[in-house]
């Protein structure tokens, strides 16, 4: 689609109210939720009646629903604030440029399925719109699946991919599992609490208070802290970016990219396929970040995510028989040798080594025998080391003068709550040059 400048500039009508009086005890509380008076929201916010759904016709498409309720709320203003610092928009500006490749393709599947708008913007909350985030706990992805939990969802973790990182069995994923969380609990705001905190923390809620809604809930902190922010961060993101002239950002969007699938039909690695296809080969790596090494499985069935506009340039390389689309080293087994010791010194697993090898036995290896492995060490170093599971803070970060931990979340791929909570801060603490932050350890 190209219409999402357009979806994003309109489709919510302001309908807010910012004073000083909106502030309360529990938000005043929260771990990383801090007003800052010396730079307030850039224009008062009006309230109007908030029980009735919004609705933008871009380009005379059907338009578009916006029903989540608590705009108004006081922490949901107090988000509103804390975004619109400079600090703040700053990182909004720089991930609404990270969503690029994704947001068209989130927003077709949430319009087909007819769920909130809003939910367009779940991932700037949850990753930062990174299909390479991990969270502390080791959720990975766009939106954050933890390693137990995608079962359900037609994704696979093996020694060649990892598919909570694929942008579009991920979407595909989170949109099932909010549709059967609502369908569970009955309102959109708590579908997304059970995304956060888990379905059975919402029931648990529910039978204590069998007639609350969501901000009730918070209200009587039946919910952990993170999750009585989480539906006030998402609208207070969703608002912002769907005003961004009236906080006084600039956003330019570029041309939806539409994307399609087509089968790989054998291992190839994505380089070698867009340099003969003429194409970007970083654009066509980020669109299938699901892949360790940029490699494709041994599986012919894997399917490659591909530029719609492209995708017959692309599939004319793949089945081209003359074409060599993956490098291998040829190794010839000496006195000695043993499989491990082969993997560790080409960079790559037993497993892996098997897999390219079928009937291979390490107690049968025969000198003079020929191995192929897969050159995995001519890909980038960093984008071809095994991901992690979790994060570590155990690196550090000597404050430079004028950083903030806006800015250094965006440079260490982390979000700037997480950065602060780690060291003890509030969001808008100013830091000292000098000072030493704790941050992920870099790959």
């Amino acid at each position: 689609m190209k219409h999402t400048l357009l979806f994003l500039l309109l489709c919510f009508v302001p309908f807010f109210v910012c004073a000083e009086e909106l502030a309360s005890t529990q938000l005043d509380e929260a771990e990383h939720i801090e007003i800052v008076r010396e730079e307030p929201v850039t224009r008062p916010l009006r309230q109007i009646p908030q029980d009735q759904p919004y609705a933008v016709t871009p380009h005379g498409e059907a338009p578009l629903f916006f029903t989540l309720t608590g705009y108004d709320e006081p922490l949901t203003q107090k988000c509103i604030e804390q975004y619109t610092t400079k600090g703040g928009k700053n990182w909004l500006t720089t991930i609404v440029k990270r969503s690029e490749p994704y947001l068209a393709f989130i927003r077709s599947e949430i319009e087909s399925r007819g769920m909130p708008a809003e939910l367009i913007y779940l991932p700037v909350i949850e990753s930062a719109y990174s299909p390479s985030a991990v969270s502390r706990s080791g959720a990975t992805g766009l939106w954050q699946f933890m390693r137990n939990s995608i079962g359900p969802y037609d994704m696979k973790i093996t020694e060649w991919m990892d598919e909570r990182r694929d942008f579009w069995k991920s979407t595909q994923g989170a949109l099932n599992k909010l549709e059967n969380e609502y369908k569970r609990v009955g309102s959109w705001e708590l579908a997304l609490a059970a995304y956060n905190a888990g379905l059975g923390t919402v029931l648990n809620a529910l039978k204590k208070y069998p007639d609350a809604d969501y901000w009730e809930l918070c209200r009587q902190k039946a919910f952990k802290n993170e999750t009585i922010q989480y539906v006030p961060r998402l609208l207070a993101v969703a608002y912002i970016l769907s005003n961004p002239r009236r906080f006084g950002l600039e956003l330019l969007w570029p041309e939806d990219p539409q994307w399609t699938r087509i089968p790989a039909g054998r291992q190839v690695d994505l380089g070698m396929v867009a340099e003969h296809a003429g194409l970007s080969a970083t654009d066509l790596k980020k669109a299938n970040s699901e892949l360790t090494y940029g490699i494709t499985p041994p599986d012919p069935s894997y399917h490659i995510k591909v530029p719609a506009a492209q995708a017959h340039l692309i599939a004319a390389v793949l089945k081209d028989p003359k074409l060599t689309l993956i490098k291998y080293y040829f190794h010839t087994i000496r006195s000695g040798d043993t499989l491990s010791g082969i993997a560790v010194r080409y960079g790559v697993t037993e497993k892996q080594i098997r897999s390219n090898n079928p009937g291979l036995q390490e107690r049968f290896l025969k000198i003079g025998q020929r191995l192929i492995i897969p050159a995995l060490k001519e890909i980038n170093l960093a984008a071809a080391a095994p991901r992690q599971d979790n994060v570590s803070f155990s690196g550090t970060h000597l404050v430079k003068r004028g950083e903030t931990l806006w800015s250094i979340a965006l440079a260490y791929n982390t979000d700037p709550e997480t950065l602060a909570r780690i060291n003890g801060m509030r969001l808008n603490d100013i830091l000292k040059a000098g000072s030493s932050l704790k941050t992920p350890v870099r790959q």
